[in-house]
């Protein structure tokens, strides 16, 4: 848990995310309805005539070429899901303006296990800094939801560096069942295109990347001393020299560049939110990235 955060702060957090999305599970704020998980676990039920407003993904084209007018085939929403949230804990995650990363990762984290309790899904977490500190197996279950997100806020980790790859491979090895695996972190970490692309065979993978809207610029505030969360590395630097805040805005935008790029390689919906922002009208747009999915 982040230094700057006391326990009673991030119940609270907990207990306002639980509130919220109850609230919108239940349809008490307009259009939010729809199971998080819709789309990644349907079975085929019956082929009826196309209806305007139907998703054209769900024309079957064999039955539509025989009868010469559109079919589309329907589905049953399977009620058996599972969740995995991989959740990077490592050193730079403390880092945050006016709210930690750590803090907004929580937050995030705690909507989408509540979503999932609401419709009888089950959830488990990794906690990863650069290696996996904590495997707890998806169940489902309000109190198994509270029990790890105590977890992830009373968790001290044991290493303050980042690499998400063990959580990936930890993914493949424990967890057979095709499950929907959501990765949340700032991926400042080493390359892991390798256990993206061995995830994405067997499990639907979601990506969530938290970053501080200082982590793109640096003010001009003159004389500063910097200090790296992840390696205690200390080093000062002048930032009224343009030169160097050129060269950090610069590598802010190759970090975010290479991020986006690796997710598009893979096909993997990844939405980008800075900490403390409102977060629910990204998560919304990520789960129809997928087809059927709303939050």
């Amino acid at each position: 848990m982040p230094d700057n955060e006391t326990y009673s702060d991030l119940i609270k957090t907990v207990r306002a995310c639980e509130i919220l999305t109850r609230a919108r599970v239940c349809g008490q704020q307009a259009g939010v309805h729809i199971s998080l998980f819709k789309g990644q676990g349907v079975e085929f039920s019956d082929i009826r005539e196309y209806i305007p407003g139907d998703d054209i993904r769900s024309i079957d084209w064999k039955i539509t070429a025989r009868y010469g007018i559109p079919y589309v085939k329907e589905f049953v929403e399977e009620r058996d899901h599972t969740l995995y949230l991989i959740a990077d804990i490592s050193g730079s995650e403390t880092f945050g303006n006016t709210v930690t990363k750590f803090k907004t990762i929580l937050s995030i984290l705690a909507t989408l296990a509540f979503s999932a309790v609401q419709y009888h899904d089950r959830v488990g977490l990794i906690l990863v800094s650069d290696h996996v500190e904590k495997f707890i197996p998806a169940r489902s279950g309000r109190n198994h939801v509270i029990h790890l997100l105590q977890t992830i806020i009373t968790h001290e980790p044991a290493s303050k560096g980042s690499d998400l790859r063990p959580a990936l491979v930890t993914i493949v090895q424990r967890v057979r069942k095709m499950s929907t695996v959501v990765i949340l972190s700032d991926f400042f970490t080493p390359d892991c295109s390798r256990e993206l692309s061995m995830v994405t065979r067997h499990h639907d993978l979601l990506s969530i990347r938290v970053s501080d809207i200082r982590e793109g610029e640096l003010p001009d505030v003159g004389l500063i001393q910097l200090e790296d969360a992840e390696t205690g590395e200390q080093v000062l630097v002048d930032t009224s020299d343009p030169i160097i805040r050129d060269q950090y805005l610069l590598a802010a935008i190759k970090h975010n560049l290479s991020v986006t790029m690796t997710m598009k390689k893979f096909s993997i919906p990844f939405i980008h939110i800075h900490s403390g922002d409102d977060f629910i009208p990204d998560l919304e747009r990520l789960m129809k990235t997928r087809p059927g999915g709303e939050l």
